[in-house]
């Protein structure tokens, strides 16, 4: 029987992982990078995958990564980078679909009134379901059928605990703001792609479950990075744990449903929130 964990160990394996620039998204790759994995760091330009390269070696310069630019709403761009990859004989193991745009709540002015779902704009819906959804599907599509040809893989796509409720729009209250249909929310594309990521899990999960390819979700929950106090106090008032997470704190469960540690788990959704959609 093998060590328990080694049964973490990634080794050997090569990850890549989509919005690799952003703040989770170098947690991910910091996770699969402790665990063993070459990991291809990709966004939606070079530089800025570059940057998040340059910016984990400095905390650890044994780590084996490789920068890589794909635009996940292009089928081109996605297949261009399989084909980079391929031609450097790397193929892929782990696909961790991490890319999205996330719409920050601000009450700066014009933001308040398109948050609304009576004024939400048809080209902001498209583009955040083109990276957020389609984005995934893509990848799925280029390297998660490259798994199934080859008979082994995970796919680990990146949900939120808003996958599984609803946002509470009083979270994102201004006290300045009189006027009701002024008010900001939190977007419907963020809901709509979430929930849409943990509906794609299952599906493929259940697609490729006789070809050696496992797909699991994670649904997160709020982490903390410096959001304005009073937000803060809101949120931690709905979560039992009394705090958002650290920006950390995902690690470990990153790696166990990219690893065999999770070998008998699919098309399951992880929710790590506190205990907020417990209440």
């Amino acid at each position: 029987m093998a060590h328990p964990s080694s049964r973490y160990d990634l080794t050997g394996r090569t990850a890549l992982v989509t919005g690799a620039g952003g703040l989770l998204g170098k947690q991910h790759v910091a996770a699969l990078g402790e665990a063993g994995a070459r990991v291809v760091v990709t966004d939606v330009r070079l530089a800025q995958a570059e940057g998040a390269v340059a910016a984990l070696k400095q905390v650890t310069p044994s780590a084996d990564l490789i920068a890589l630019e794909i635009n996940v709403t292009s089928l081109d761009s996605v297949r261009t980078a399989h084909e980079q990859l391929a031609g450097r004989g790397i193929t892929v193991d782990v696909l961790v679909n991490n890319a999205a745009i996330d719409p920050k709540v601000t009450p700066a002015p014009g933001v308040m009134h398109s948050s609304r779902f009576e004024a939400f704009p048809v080209p902001q819906w498209q583009t955040e379901i083109a990276v957020g959804l389609t984005g995934a599907m893509l990848c799925a599509q280029v390297f998660g059928g490259e798994m199934a040809r080859r008979g082994r893989g995970v796919i680990l796509n990146i949900a939120s605990d808003l996958g599984v409720i609803a946002p509470d729009q009083r979270l994102y209250r201004q006290p300045q703001v009189t006027r009701e249909e002024e008010q900001p929310v939190k977007p419907v594309t963020y809901s709509v792609i979430k929930h849409g990521l943990i509906g794609l899990t299952k599906y493929l999960a259940t697609y490729w479950a006789d070809h050696g390819v496992r797909v699991n979700a994670i649904s997160p929950g709020g982490v903390f990075n410096n959001q304005d106090p009073a937000f803060v106090e809101r949120l931690t008032r709905l979560i039992p744990m009394g705090r958002m997470a650290d920006v950390d704190e995902y690690r470990a469960a990153v790696q166990f449903l990219c690893s065999d540690a999770s070998s008998y788990m699919t098309g399951q959704n992880l929710v790590m929130d506190g205990g907020r959609s417990v209440w």
